[in-house]
């Protein structure tokens, strides 16, 4: 047929199904989201660049698309597998089907494979690469797929200049760092009085600081955190300044770096809305959102430094970080997504009184 195309995995094992949206060969680190709903804002994630992304529930797209819900303008996956794409959407809010969408973007989707044994053999062997394409999986060579690599990501979907975004008469100034950054950050922050810069990731301390910020928010974002050395040098700047600081997910991760400690890959990664995240302090159990590959390794955490604030309720790795002498926090999760609805939206609050404290202080 046609529009028949092959998922070609690195360990050879290939899946046959079709093509929807665009159709071409793409190569990429396959990843698996578990969410029932929230295809929109995982398509325009720009934490996924680089990635294949699959989808665990079986039909997607059932209510259209809703450019109101993108979490940024383009798509950031490289491709998109899902078992049934839904051709006729119902919705009142809708503009259109998945199929259309994807095509407009130039992104390639696959459907009708076996996305359960495709899951199964990532949560046992790891996340690895793969190639969607029309070619016969005889004759593809492995090599050029195991040897790929997500490079420079962050770079790659950074905003090239920065813009303000003003709700009027304001009593706070954030300094929001794109390195991939989630268009619901900006908003949570709008929506709580705050002006906002948005930054172009390579932004210098002193440019940063030429802005009066009242607080700094390093945003989330893709790829391997170490690889992003001169952003971990400008965040050890923006740490002496005493301005309040609040990390997400890529964010996190950095200004974990900055201070010292490790990050290591997942076997899998956490990839979805429904991962349960224990409070430290108090021993609430919060849900979340979460799109990551990487964590802060727990071992590497100087106890003088910072204290794990959350950690995952799966597996135990690092999910929230409270710094010690300063006003900096961060977390691994997406508090501004809404899991559970609104479980984690207080750390917004936390910020803004963190902000307030120091306006008094200074």
């Amino acid at each position: 047929m046609e529009n028949t195309a092959f998922l070609v995995l690195e360990n050879g094992i290939s899946f046959q199904g079709k093509y929807f949206g665009a159709q071409g060969d793409v190569t990429g680190e396959i990843v698996f989201t578990t969410g029932m709903t929230g295809y929109l804002e995982t398509l325009t994630d720009q934490s996924y660049h680089g990635q294949i992304v699959l989808q665990t529930f079986p039909l997607i797209g059932n209510y259209g698309i809703i450019p109101s819900d993108f979490e940024s303008a383009h798509v950031g996956a490289s491709a998109y597998i899902v078992k049934h794409p839904c051709h006729d959407p119902s919705n009142f809010r809708s503009e259109g089907g998945l199929d259309t969408f994807l095509l407009r973007q130039g992104i390639t989707g696959l459907c009708g494979i076996d996305t359960r044994a495709l899951t199964r053999m990532i949560r046992e062997h790891g996340v690895m690469n793969g190639r969607i394409t029309r070619k016969n999986p005889d004759g593809i060579d492995l090599d050029g797929i195991k040897s790929y690599k997500i490079q420079n990501a962050v770079a790659q979907v950074s905003i090239p200049e920065r813009h303000y975004y003003a709700v009027g008469s304001s009593n706070y100034t954030v300094a929001l760092l794109d390195f991939g950054a989630k268009e619901n950050i900006k908003r949570e922050l709008l929506a709580r009085g705050c002006n906002v810069w948005v930054l172009p990731c390579g932004s210098k301390p002193d440019e940063i600081m030429g802005l009066a910020p009242d607080g700094i928010m390093l945003s989330n974002g893709p790829g391997d955190p170490a690889e992003n050395t001169a952003a971990i040098g400008t965040i050890k700047q923006l740490l002496k300044t005493g301005i309040p600081l609040f990390g997400i997910c890529l964010g996190h991760q950095l200004l974990a770096l900055a201070s010292g400690f490790r990050t290591h890959k997942l076997k899998y990664g956490h990839r979805g809305t429904n991962q349960p995240v224990k409070c430290a302090q108090d021993g609430k159990v919060y849900i979340s959102s979460q799109n990551h590959g990487y964590a802060v390794s727990s071992d590497s955490i100087y106890g003088d430094v910072a204290q794990e604030w959350f950690v995952n309720g799966n597996d135990g790795t690092c999910e929230g970080l409270l710094y010690k002498g300063i006003p900096a926090f961060s977390v691994q999760f997406h508090p501004e997504a809404c899991a559970g609805p609104h479980d984690t939206a207080f750390l917004f609050n936390h910020f803004i009184q963190s902000m307030e404290v120091h306006k008094h202080a200074t």
